[in-house]
Formats: structure tokens, sequence, C-alpha cells
């Protein structure tokens, strides 16, 4: 480990793929879901819809900030399912019962890999003040009051309503002044590395990656001297 803790005086924590999935990236979560649920199609498929309603969902407000983090899955199962019928793919009488069974079990995967998190986050806000900065849809705060942990940030950035997203790092910069901290005594925790690591790093944050299964090949095999493979080794670190 590359990090000098005597300046670490306040944490910035990513959301999604790093308190929801313990690392993964959310596509893995979804991908597992599919074949829980019996959706017969290939993954390079599900990769497809996958980006078709990511790219849907950045161009219409399809959630709104009242939405839980299960609504948010719903609407987007929704939508990647009725892609997949439109390209022939996929039953369109099976969208909704399907959109509902994978969304079930992503939501119940994600509540309780958050309800782990929560015993690091509860332990760690005990000595640091912390701040999540996240690309969300405008709803954060709603998925982090259902799963009960809102009360250990103090301030939440989200892209959505910042209207930044990483890996721009002025988002991060934001999450150093929400801390009224300098740069270099923040640590930042994400699961990206091009999205959480790099962008940290370029404005003097320190960083420590959750690395789990990525998006591409190319993150998969990338190194960084601060990898952790489960978030609970935050506390060995630091304490």
């Amino acid at each position: 480990m590359n990090i000098d803790l005597t300046r670490v005086k306040g944490l910035i924590f990513d959301y999604g793929g790093t308190l929801d999935t313990g690392g993964d990236h959310w596509s893995e979560i979804i991908w597992q879901a599919y074949q829980q649920a019996g959706i017969a199609v290939t993954k390079e498929e599900f990769r497809e819809a996958y980006v078709f309603a990511e790219r849907e969902l950045a161009r219409e407000r399809h959630i709104l900030p009242a939405h839980d983090f299960h609504d948010m899955l719903l609407i987007k199962m929704r939508i990647e399912l009725q892609w997949l019928a439109g390209q022939g793919l996929f039953a369109p009488a099976s969208v909704e019962e399907k959109s509902a069974e994978t969304a079930r079990i992503c939501y119940e995967a994600a509540r309780a890999c958050v309800a782990d998190a929560s015993k690091v986050l509860e332990a760690l806000s005990a000595r640091y003040p912390m701040v999540l900065v996240s690309n969300f849809y405008g709803n954060i705060e709603t998925v982090l009051e259902d799963f009960g942990v809102r009360k250990y940030f103090s301030a939440i950035i989200e892209s959505a309503v910042m209207g930044i997203r990483k890996p721009d790092p002025r988002i991060f910069e934001h999450g150093v002044k929400a801390l009224g901290l300098q740069p270099e005594q923040t640590l930042v925790i994400g699961d990206s590395y091009r999205k959480d690591i790099v962008p940290a790093e370029s404005i003097g944050c320190q960083a420590i990656w959750l690395k789990g299964k990525g998006w591409t090949a190319e993150e998969d095999a990338q190194l960084h001297p601060n990898i952790i493979s489960k978030l609970g080794d935050v506390l060995e670190i630091l304490f």
C-alpha cells in the first residue's frame, strides 16, 4: 500500500459498484440475475441491452428523485428487456414478469451487500468525516435512506444534481470542498480505476481501488499499488 496515513483526515466514497456490489461492475450482477431468471440471451446481446438502457436513462428522465433502488432497477430491467424484445431476442409477453424477477434478484443482492458495507461505514464514520461522490440518476438520497446508510455521509455529491460526471475530476473537487479539507488529506475509495482512482489522484487525493470484475478486460488487467478485494480491508488499512 502506498498511502500516507498521517495525512488522511477525511474519506470520499463512491456508491454504485463500491457499496452495493463489493467491487463488481453492475453489469455482472444483472447478468447473473438474467441467468437465474432463465433469460436465454448471450452475454454480448445482454451487454448491448445494458448499454442501450444506460444511454436511454441519460437521454430521458425515467428515474425520479423519489424512486428507491428497487424502483430504479425495475425501470432499467424493463428498458433492457424491451430492447431485447425489439431485436427479436426475447418474448414481448414476458417483459413485465422477467423485469420484476430480475429487479427483485438484483435488489436483494444489493441490499445484502450494502448491509455488510454499513458495518464498515459505521466504524469509519466514528473516526473520519465522509462524503459520497457518485454518478447517479438524481435519486441517490432516496436509495441511501432506503438502505439505511445516508446517516454516515455529511454530504452527497451526485452527478445528476451537479451536472458533472466522473471521470471529470471536478466532481471530486466538490467532494473535497464538502469535507473542508485539502486533496492530500482526502482518501477516495471506489471500484472504477478510470472513473474513481485516476481522477481522484489527478487532483492530489490518495485512493484505494476496490477491485472486482470490471466492464472491460483492460480494466481487469490494470494494476495499482492500493488494491483491495473487499471493503472491510479499508478498516485494516486505516485502523
